[in-house]
Parts: structure tokens; sequence; C-alpha cells
């Protein structure tokens, strides 16, 4: 994916039954794409809520546990943020 001078665009995969725990600083400013497949936000109280592709979010300062990929084919995040802040 072709990006602005001073933006970074970087790809995220988690496999089917697979799952990511959630670190903030990874998604410092950045804005975040489902390009591929579904995925599940865990909040830290056990709630979840389902994104599919296509979908776009932000996930800097959230109370997040883990990303979660309940599907049956991988799926890829894309996210994009200026340049030095992931």
């Amino acid at each position: 994916m072709d990006v602005p001078p001073g933006f970074e665009c970087r790809a995220v995969s988690v496999e089917p039954g697979g799952d990511r725990i959630y670190h903030d600083p990874e998604w410092r400013d950045a804005l975040v794409l489902v390009a591929r497949g579904e995925i599940e936000l865990e909040w830290r109280d056990g709630r979840r809520c389902r994104l599919a592709s296509g979908e776009t979010f932000w996930l800097a300062g959230l109370p997040l546990r883990r990303i979660h990929n309940d599907g049956e084919e991988t799926a890829q995040l894309v996210a994009i943020s200026r340049s030095g802040n992931t």
C-alpha cells in the first residue's frame, strides 16, 4: 500500500484460531483497517467486539487485552501511522 511521505504502513496477520496480546505502544497514532478476515477485540473486562473486513478503527489508548481471530482464514490488519510513531 502506498502512503504519503511522513507516514508508514505495516501489516499484522492473525492466524485462524489465534490471538495477539494487545500492546498499546504498538498501535500508537495508527489508523487500522481490517484488510482481510474478521477479528474480535477483547476488552479487559472480557467483553468482545467483532470487526469485519473493510472496517477501520483506532486502537490506541483502549482498555484491551487481546485481538482474536476466531474465523477460518488469516485476518490481516493494516496500520497506517506517522513515521516514527510505532
